[in-house]
């Protein structure tokens, strides 16, 4: 590369990636399939527009590029339209929110403290400026179950014109039928924001919200789909739905699509039809119970009392007496990735809060058994409980190592 300081930074981030453990829920490793079609030169071409209805010439691979992204998501989720032109999942609620809402209009979603999304009606978000949100919790937070008679309430009152299904951190499963009985009673858009389950959905792993009867899914495309970094929309069968969120997204608040990225997502959604990957998606589901397991026998709370899905939260600053940005700190220290997050009626503030996230997409990836994700847990404990042992986290940093060895970075997943 010409760049040697831009070189440095990349082989230093591959040096961290390949010898730590990433336990970020939202993150994951791509195949060499998916980094070459993202760094293809499908990055040179403008292509505003659909397949068939560009604005510019030389349109030729680019539309057979989208249309087979198109044809294998929405076989994956089992639904007749799809948009794959969102640059990430931010821009796909709001696109929605564009395509069926007025200034001023309701949507109800989940309440951030309870395992929302910022894009679920945060007041610093550009959609909470310009639609009224609001909210619903779980009912017991040590149970991670949703109050949906207070769901029924808050819509009863409120006539949302969207109801949003869907989470950042929460691990525990969503009704997706009361979701649509209660939307057919208020006359409410069902809506699933699937990111971060979107993979193990794909699947089969985990039940899909369209078979439930909900209108549409957003998602992005890495995560546990394990794709480029991006986004996507579907709907179920309406074409005025999805002709309305076509328009959405272009010209409404994109303009030309990042080619280079969804020829990436093509890729991952074929790697996505393969039955290696339903192993995957299911082993993700294994070792996160795995770790849960451990947490629940080291009396460490978790939100929801444990997991059904590729995520954990936990209470570490009430049961271990450490915070979650220390907990984050001392963790990176010794080769394990996490991310500090707020749990449901948290005293402390967001950037210093009592909980910590993790998850297993990641580490499955490169291999890791229930085995192994039990052998990570307990060294994560063990560290938390010594933070300011040096002995100690140097014994563990070196575990880590060895582990991340033992488990190179795939790939090839196909």
């Amino acid at each position: 590369m010409y760049d040697k300081l831009v070189e440095k930074m990349i082989k230093g981030e591959e040096k961290r990636q390949r010898e730590g453990l990433e336990l970020i829920p939202s993150e994951n490793y791509v195949s060499e399939d998916v980094l070459t079609a993202n760094g293809s030169v499908f990055t040179n071409k403008y292509s505003e527009g659909y397949p068939g209805r560009r604005y510019y010439g030389g349109q030729d691979f680019t539309d057979q590029i989208e249309r087979l992204a198109i044809e294998r998501i929405c076989k994956l989720f089992n639904c007749k339209f799809a948009n794959v032109q969102p640059h990430s999942g931010a821009p796909a609620n709001l696109a929605v929110y564009a395509a069926l809402l007025e200034p001023g209009d309701t949507v109800l979603g989940m309440d951030l403290s309870h395992g929302g999304h910022l894009t679920h009606g945060h007041p610093m978000t550009l959609p909470a400026k310009i639609y009224k949100f609001v909210t619903y919790k779980m009912k017991n937070p040590d149970t991670g179950e949703i109050d949906y008679e207070d769901l029924r309430r808050v819509a009863l009152e409120t006539k949302p014109k969207i109801i949003l299904a869907g989470f950042s951190a929460y691990p525990r499963t969503l009704d997706y039928k009361k979701f649509v009985e209660i939307a057919k009673e208020t006359g409410a858009v069902t809506m699933a924001d699937m990111a971060h389950i979107a993979g193990l959905i794909a699947a089969g792993v985990l039940r899909n919200p369209f078979d439930d009867g909900f209108d549409i899914i957003t998602s992005t495309t890495h995560k546990t789909l394990r794709g480029p970094r991006g986004g996507i929309i579907l709907t179920r069968e309406s074409e005025e739905l999805a002709k309305k969120i076509d328009k959405s997204i272009f010209p409404g608040i994109q303009g030309g699509p990042h080619m280079h990225t969804i020829a990436a997502k093509a890729v991952a959604f074929g790697e996505a039809m393969t039955p290696k990957y339903k192993k995957y998606a299911t082993q993700v589901l294994k070792n996160a119970k795995a770790m849960a397991e451990v947490l629940r026998k080291e009396k460490v709370r978790m939100i929801g009392g444990g997991t059904d899905n590729h995520l954990i939260l936990a209470d570490v600053f009430g049961s271990l007496g450490v915070t979650g940005k220390e907990a984050q700190t001392v963790l990176d220290e010794v080769g394990i990735t996490l991310n500090m997050n707020s749990i449901a009626g948290d005293t402390r503030k967001p950037l210093d809060p009592s909980g910590i996230r993790f998850g297993t997409p990641a580490i499955t990836t490169r291999g890791f058994k229930e085995k192994e994700c039990k052998k990570v847990a307990e060294l994560m404990i063990k560290v938390l409980r010594n933070k300011d042992d040096k002995k100690i986290k140097e014994s563990v940093h070196k575990e880590i190592k060895a582990l991340a060895k033992k488990f190179p970075i795939p790939k090839k997943f196909v």
